[in-house]
C-alpha cells in the first residue's frame, strides 16, 4: 500500500498511491475527531463530578450566565489590528492543560482554535500529523504541514544575488500575513462589556486564586500558528519590559579588508593612520609598534555611508576623504542612489554628499585634482556606459559628464601638474581625457577623449593600475605583467581618437615586471615606484629606467598585492587579495596588522571564560580571534564549508560542524584534530555542548538532532542517542541550566522539547517547560524573544539571537544589515530596541563574550566582523542614530585580473 516507487511503473500503480494516500488522510481524521470527542466528554464529566468543584470558587446559577463551566476559560472576543497588514486578529484565552494522565487526546479547542497534533511542537507540521482536511466545525481543524521541499532554508539570504534578495523578501512578505497576535487575559462580564484582565483576588476576579497559568502567546509566521506558554511567575503581560534596553552599542573594532573585490582601498593620511574600508565602514587604523612589528593599534570608524563602500580617495591636504558607496534598497525595497562622502578624517563629520541621483549602480573609482589643492573631484560609476564627471568640491555641484566606455573602467586621476588632464584605465583601454571649463558654469564644462594606442605593443586584457612620473610620464601596470611608459608628446591631428586634446601620449618603453597581473603601483617620495603582482606575490622595487633595485614576495596565505601605500620613512603597507592588511618593509619583510575571511560567514562562538571567538565560514577557514589584542591567534583550512562552531565548557577543546555532515573536535591550543565523526550527508547547522559538558548536540539538517555524551576533558565522546520528530531542518537549540533538556527550532517554525537525561525523548506536554530555565538563549522562537519579530515577517529575517549572561539584554542579526539590542524578555508585539548598522550584508550571528563587555556579530557576503563595546545604562547615552536605508553588498566584478 505504498504506493508506487517511481513514475515509470504505470498508472495503475499511480492511482494505487493515490488511494492509499487518501486512506491515510482520513484514519488520521478519524483519530483527531476521536481524540477531540474524548476530552469533550472527560471535560463534561469533570463538569457533572461533585468533586470536581470543591475547592473551587464557581459563580452561583443566576448570578453570571457568561461564566465558564469548570475546567474551561473564560471566553473572550476582543481584537488586535496588525499595523502591517491591517487585518483583525481574535484574541482568545488559551485552554489549560489538563492535568498528567487524565487524557492523552489534545485539549478541547473554544471557538474553533487550532492545536497542532502529531510531535507537540508549538509550531506546526509535526512529523506525525499528516496532511488533513477540516473536521467538524469547533472541534478541530488540522494544519497543513510544510513540506520538506518548500521548507525555506536558514541561508536561503544568501542563494541570491544581495541586490534581488530584499525584493524577493517584500514579495513573500506581500503574501503572507505574519501577524503576531497576543492571547491576552481578557474577561467578558455578564453585561457583554470587554474587560482587562482583572489582578489576582481583585474586584471582578472569578477565583480568587486566578492567575495567568495556561494563557499563552501565539504568533503567525507565513500564516502558521506558533504557540508558547508564558512562565508561571508572570503574573501580568503588564510586567514585561515595554521600552528599548538602557545598554547601547559602540563599534570596538572591525576585523577585515575588503582586498577580494576592490581598489583604490587604502591610503595614508597625514596624521599617520591607514584608511581603507570593509562592509559599510571607512577604517582609520594607527599601527602600534615598529615596522614588521605586532598589529596592536588603534581603530577609528567612519559609518555614515548605508550601502557597502567601494572606492576611496584622499585630498591633497591629507585630511579630507572621499569614499563612494553602491547602490542599495531601503527597508521596504526601494532602490536608492549611490553617493559620494566627503568627510573630514579628524572628526569623522560629513562635509559633502556629492551626485545623490546621479549616478548608477555605485561609484567605481575616484580621485582629487592635485594642480590646484584638491578643487576638483572626478568620479566613475558603475553604469554600462561608465559615466565620467567632474565636481567642485566645495559647492558640490557637477562641472562636466560624459559617457566614457562600455567596458570596466578600474582607474581614474588627474594629472598633478595640470587639473585639466584626467587618465582613465581598465579592460583593454587607456584613455586621455582633456577637461575644459572648470571655470564656467555648473554643467558647461567638456571632456575630450583620446585613446591610447599600443601600435607594435601587445594589447592586454586588462589595464588595472597606473601613475604619474613626477616628469610629466605615466606608468600603467597591465595584466600581461608589464610595465608600460606613456610619454607626452605635442597633438597630432593624424592620431586616431576622438575630441581636440592640445597634446597626447604614446608608449615610450616596456618592461616585464612580473608573471601575471600587476595589481598595483605606488610612486614613493624618493622618486621610485614600487609594483606589486598578483600571480607571482612580489613586491619590486623600481629606479629610474625601470631598474630592478630591490624587491620581496608576499607569504602565499596572504594572496597577491591588491594596494601598496608609503607610511613613515622606509615603512610599507600592503593590502591583499586574501583581505589582509600587512606591514613592513622590502628588508625585513612584512607582518599582518589586520587580517579577515574571504568569503560568506555563518560560524561564531565565544570562549566561555576569556575574550576570544571563533569564526568560520564559506572560504573554509576556521579561525581564533583574540579579542583584547584585536588580531588573529591561529587558522586552519577545513577543507570543507564550517556552518558552526561551540567551546566546550573547559575551554580545551571546541566541535566544528560542517557541510557534509561531518564534525570535528580540535584542541583549542595544539589545534590538532582529537575527533572526527559523521552524522548523515547533509550540512550541521548548530553544535552546541551542555552546561556541565557531558553533552553535545548536533543540530542537522537531516531534521535529527544527535546527542553524544563527551568525557571531562572533552576529548572522546560516544553516541548517546538521538532526537527525532522535527519535520524540517534544526535551526537553533538550547540546552537547560541543568543539562538535561533540550529546547530546538526547526526550518518549519517548530518550537520542540526534549529529555535528553531520560533518552533523548520528545516531552509532547509543552505546557511542563514554560518554567524551565535555559542555560543559554539562541532559539529565535519562545516566549521570551517573540516580540523582537518585525510585523510582516516571512520567517527569514532574523538569523541569529543571543542572550546575554546577566540576561538583561538580547541582540538579534537580521537580514537586512543591522544588528539590534532588545530587554530580555522581550515578550511584546513591535517591542522598540535599539538599531546597529555598519554591515553591507544580512548578518548571520552575535555572540556576547563570557563577561557581556562585547558583542561580536558576523556579516554574511561582506565577510566582516564586528566587535561592538557594550555600554551601560550610566555611560552610554543616546545610542548613535541609524539611517532607514537598508545595505546590499554588490556582487564582485571582474577584478581579479
Amino acid at each position: 500500500m505504498d504506493g508506487a516507487e517511481g513514475p515509470e511503473e504505470g498508472p495503475a500503480q499511480e492511482a494505487l498511491q493515490s488511494l492509499s494516500q487518501r486512506l491515510r488522510v482520513q484514519e488520521k481524521e478519524m483519530e483527531l475527531v476521536k481524540a477531540a470527542l474524548a476530552e469533550a466528554l472527560r471535560l463534561l464529566r469533570l463538569r457533572g463530578s461533585p468533586t470536581s468543584l470543591q475547592g473551587s470558587d464557581v459563580p452561583a446559577p443566576g448570578r453570571d450566565s457568561s461564566a465558564a463551566p469548570p475546567g474551561l476559560p473564560p471566553t473572550c472576543s476582543p481584537t488586535l489590528v496588525s499595523r502591517g497588514t491591517q487585518t483583525e486578529t481574535p484574541v482568545e484565552m488559551e485552554p489549560s492543560p489538563a492535568p498528567p494522565g487524565l487524557s492523552n487526546g489534545p485539549p478541547l479547542l473554544q471557538r474553533g482554535g487550532e492545536e497542532p497534533t502529531g510531535p507537540q511542537s508549538e509550531g506546526v507540521g509535526g512529523g506525525s500529523s499528516g496532511a488533513g482536511s477540516p473536521g467538524p466545525p469547533g472541534v478541530l481543524r488540522p494544519v497543513q504541514p510544510l513540506q520538506h521541499a518548500d521548507t525555506p532554508r536558514r541561508n536561503s539570504s544568501s542563494s541570491s544575488s544581495p541586490s534581488e534578495r530584499p525584493r524577493q523578501k517584500l514579495s513573500r512578505k506581500a503574501a503572507s500575513s505574519a501577524n503576531l497576535l497576543l492571547r491576552s487575559g481578557s474577561t467578558e462580564s455578564s453585561r457583554g462589556s470587554k474587560d482587562p484582565l482583572p489582578s489576582p483576588g481583585g474586584p471582578g476576579s472569578r477565583r480568587s486564586n486566578y492567575n495567568l497559568e495556561g494563557i499563552s502567546v501565539k504568533m503567525f509566521l507565513r500564516g502558521r500558528p506558533i504557540t508558547m506558554y508564558i512562565p508561571s511567575g508572570i503574573r501580568s503581560l503588564e510586567e514585561l519590559p515595554s521600552g528599548p534596553p538602557p545598554e547601547t552599542l559602540s563599534l570596538d573594532w572591525v576585523y577585515g579588508y575588503r582586498g577580494r573585490d576592490s581598489r583604490s582601498n587604502l591610503f595614508v593620511l597625514r596624521s599617520g593612520e591607514v584608511v581603507y574600508f570593509i562592509a559599510c565602514v571607512v577604517v582609520l587604523y594607527r599601527p602600534g609598534g615598529g615596522p614588521g612589528g605586532p598589529g596592536g593599534g588603534s581603530q577609528r570608524h567612519y559609518r555614515e555611508h548605508t550601502d557597502c563602500v567601494r572606492c576611496l580617495a584622499v585630498h591633497p591636504d591629507g585630511v579630507r576623504v572621499a569614499s563612494g558607496q553602491t547602490a542599495g534598497v531601503d527597508k521596504d525595497g526601494k532602490p536608492l542612489q549611490p553617493v559620494v562622502h566627503v568627510w573630514n578624517s579628524e572628526t569623522l563629520k560629513k562635509l559633502q554628499e556629492i551626485g545623490l541621483g546621479a549616478f548608477e549602480r555605485g561609484v567605481g573609482a575616484l580621485a582629487f585634482s592635485a594642480a590646484d589643492q584638491g578643487a576638483f573631484l572626478c568620479v566613475v560609476d558603475d553604469s554600462n556606459e561608465h559615466m565620467l564627471s567632474v565636481w567642485d568640491c566645495s559647492r558640490g555641484i557637477k562641472l562636466a559628464e560624459i559617457k566614457s566606455t562600455n567596458d570596466s573602467v578600474l582607474a581614474v586621476g588627474f594629472s598633478p601638474r595640470d587639473s585639466s588632464c584626467i587618465v582613465t584605465s581598465g579592460k583593454s583601454h587607456v584613455h586621455f581625457w582633456n577637461w575644459s571649463g572648470a571655470a564656467g558654469a555648473p554643467g558647461n564644462g567638456t571632456l575630450a577623449r583620446k585613446q591610447g594606442v599600443f601600435g607594435k605593443y601587445k594589447k592586454p586584457k586588462f589595464i588595472p593600475c597606473f601613475v604619474f612620473l613626477p616628469d610629466g610620464d605615466i606608468l600603467t601596470g597591465d595584466s600581461e605583467g608589464n610595465i608600460l611608459t606613456w610619454g607626452r608628446s605635442l597633438s597630432d591631428s593624424k592620431t586616431p581618437g576622438r575630441g581636440g586634446a592640445k597634446e597626447t601620449y604614446g608608449i615610450v618603453a616596456q618592461a616585464h615586471a612580473h608573471e601575471g597581473s600587476i595589481f598595483a603601483l605606488c610612486l614613493r617620495r624618493d622618486g621610485t615606484v614600487l609594483s606589486g603582482g598578483g600571480r607571482d606575490r612580489r613586491l619590486v622595487q623600481w629606479g629610474p629606467g625601470l631598474v630592478a633595485l630591490q624587491e620581496a614576495e608576499i607569504p602565499e596565505h596572504f594572496g597577491a598585492v591588491r594596494a601598496i601605500a608609503e607610511g613613515p620613512g622606509s615603512e610599507l603597507l600592503v593590502g591583499t587579495t586574501k583581505n589582509a592588511l600587512l606591514r613592513g618593509d622590502l628588508a625585513q619583510g612584512f607582518s599582518p596588522v589586520i587580517q579577515g575571511h574571504t568569503d560568506e560567514l555563518w560560524g561564531l562562538c565565544t570562549h566561555p571564560f576569556q575574550n576570544r571567538f571563533l569564526t568560520c565560514g564559506h572560504d573554509r577557514q576556521l579561525c581564533l580571534w583574540d579579542g583584547e589584542g584585536h588580531a588573529l591567534a591561529w587558522s586552519i583550512d577545513l577543507k570543507e564549508i564550517g556552518f558552526c562552531a561551540d567551546f566546550h565548557p573547559s575551554g580545551a577543546v571546541m566541535a566544528v560542524g560542517l557541510s557534509t555532515g561531518r564534525w570535528l573536535v580540535l584542541d583549542t591550543e595544539t589545534r590538532e584534530i582529537v575527533s572526527d565523526v559523521t552524522d548523515g550527508n547533509e550540512q550541521l547547522s548548530v553544535v552546541r555542548y551542555s552546561p556541565d559538558g557531558l553533552y553535545l548536540a548536533i543540530g542537522s539538517h537531516d531534521n535529527m538532532i544527535y546527542i553524544y555524551s563527551v568525557s571531562s576533558d572533552g576529548a572522546k565522546s560516544s553516541r548517546f542517542g538521538r532526537c527525532v520528530g522535527h519535520s524540517s531542518f534544526i535551526t537553533h537549540l538550547d540546552w537547560s541550566k541543568d543539562g538535561n533538556f533540550i529546547m530546538s527550532n526547526s526550518g518549519d517554525y517548530e518550537i520542540l522539547y526534549w529529555d535528553v537525561a531520560g533518552g533523548c525523548k520528545l516531552l509532547r506536554n509543552r505546557y511542563e517547560s514554560r518554567d524551565r530555565e535555559w542555560a543559554t538563549y539562541t532559539c529565535v522562537l519562545g516566549f521570551h524573544v517573540y516580540g523582537v519579530w518585525p510585523d510582516g515577517s516571512d520567517g527569514t529575517d532574523i538569523n541569529s539571537l543571543c542572550r546575554s549572561h546577566n540576561e538583561r539584554v538580547v541582540a538579534v542579526a537580521d537580514d537586512f544589515c543591522k544588528v539590534h539590542l532588545f530587554q530580555y524578555p522581550c515578550a511584546r508585539a513591535k517591542a522598540p530596541s535599539r538599531m546597529f548598522g555598519g554591515h553591507g550584508s544580512h548578518v548571520t550571528s552575535v555572540r556576547f563574550t563570557h563577561d557581556d563587555w562585547f558583542l561580536i556579530s558576523l556579516g554574511g557576503k561582506d565577510a566582516s566582523i564586528f566587535q561592538w563595546r557594550v555600554l551601560g545604562a550610566g555611560g552610554a547615552g543616546p545610542a548613535p542614530a541609524t539611517p532607514s536605508r537598508t545595505p546590499s553588498l554588490s556582487p564582485a566584478s571582474s577584478l581579479d585580473v
